[in-house]
Formats: structure tokens, C-alpha cells, sequence
């Protein structure tokens, strides 16, 4: 199964509603980090992407679309392996996404002494995906906004010649369902992860991996 849809925008952008949206059109499984966190094989398959050794079609066996990280780290050498697949950039304003982002998932990175000794795996892969490859090695805040806003503007150069979608959760349904030529659902726009809950799903996600 090749994957037909990537998605660009870096975690806390509303991925995690992003990829409940697209599994109720259809569009699932959707890759979501919530499926490397407790996947050994997974974790395996990204810490060897990022030491430049990707087998994508292994790390996405199954899976119809991606989205978050690890992926959106790797949007476009994994658009250069399945040139057909749409783009979707879930895009949040770059400050509002950085009071979350440095609250959150930031936070998790750099306090290593914190890391359950069961997660290490998983930490060293994050760390690599995140501050070395979609950061560029920053983790000041300029560093971190100018990374962010770089991401942003080489998915919106697709976006100019009709290849790619940027989409906010709040635009609801319309936009997206347009954009993959699918009808409206008679639903609501799911609404998912937010701030508050993101520790708890991550406790949640090492605990599940300690078993």
C-alpha cells in the first residue's frame, strides 16, 4: 500500500486531530508518532532514518497516510519516495505553536535525567527527528521559530502550484474534504490533544511500553 497523503506540519499544530480526520474519511491507518512511541520496530525504523539509512516503504507498510512527527521531519524526502502522494501542511500560527511546542514537547526532549530508563530508545529516535533534523540542531527560540517558519514556507511553495493544502483544524471539514476529493461527513471535525492531555497520552504511551 503506498502512502497518499504526508503531512508537513511539525506536532502541535493539530496533527492528532489531523489523523482522526483522515482515518474517518478513509484515509487510515493514519502514521501518527502515537504508533512509533510503543513500537520497538518503529523506533528501530526512525533511528535509522535519522542516521541517513530510510527504508520509508517498511516504516509506512499499512499505512494509507502520515502525519506529525516523525514524518513531517521527513516530508519531503518521503514525497521524493511516493512523488503521488498529496501534501498537507497543518498549519498554526508560529507563535501560538511555540508557546505550545516549548510547554510540551520540548521539555520532554531536554530533560534527559527525566527519561524512563524503559523509553531511552524512543527518546534518543525523538531527539535525532526533532531537534537535530526538523530543528536543525536549535533549541532557542529564534532557532526554533526560524526552523518552524522554514518548514511552513517550503510546504506553502507546493500549496502555490495546487500540490499541497494548508489547513488549520478550525477550518473544519470543507477545505479538507475538497482538497482529497472526498464528500463532507454529516460529523463533527474531530478535536483532539490538547494541551493539557499531551503528558498524560505520552505517560500513557510509556507505560504501554514498559509491558
Amino acid at each position: 500500500m503506498a502512502l497518499e497523503i504526508i503531512g508537513a506540519g511539525f506536532g502541535r499544530t493539530g496533527t492528532y486531530s489531523l489523523k482522526a480526520a483522515l482515518e474517518y474519511l478513509g484515509f487510515g491507518p493514519c502514521h501518527h508518532m502515537s504508533e512509533v512511541i510503543n513500537d520497538p520496530s518503529q523506533i528501530k525504523a526512525w533511528s535509522d532514518v535519522a542516521k541517513g539509512r530510510p527504508d520509508f516503504g517498511t516504516v509506512f507498510a499499512g499505512f494509507r497516510s502520515a502525519v506529525d512527527f516523525p514524518v513531517s521531519a521527513y516530508w519531503q524526502d518521503v514525497l521524493s519516495a511516493t512523488p503521488d502522494a498529496k501534501v498537507i501542511l497543518s498549519h498554526r500560527d508560529a507563535e501560538d505553536w511555540y508557546g505550545s511546542f516549548s510547554q510540551t514537547i520540548l521539555p520532554l526532549i531536554l530533560d534527559k535525567e527525566a527519561w524512563p530508563k524503559n523509553a531511552v530508545p524512543w527518546f534518543e529516535m525523538i531527539e535525532k527527528v526533532i531537534i537535530g533534523k526538523a530543528l536543525g540542531g536549535r533549541t532557542d527560540r529564534d532557532g526554533i521559530l526560524k526552523a518552524y517558519q522554514a518548514n511552513e514556507a517550503a510546504a506553502r511553495e507546493l500549496a502555490a502550484l495546487g500540490k499541497a493544502l494548508v489547513f488549520s483544524v478550525r477550518d473544519g471539514w470543507d477545505p479538507l474534504c475538497r482538497f482529497l476529493g472526498v464528500d463532507v461527513p454529516d460529523a463533527p471535525f474531530p478535536k483532539t490533544n490538547a494541551r493539557a492531555g499531551f503528558f498524560a497520552s505520552v505517560k500513557s504511551g510509556m507505560q504501554e511500553a514498559a509491558v
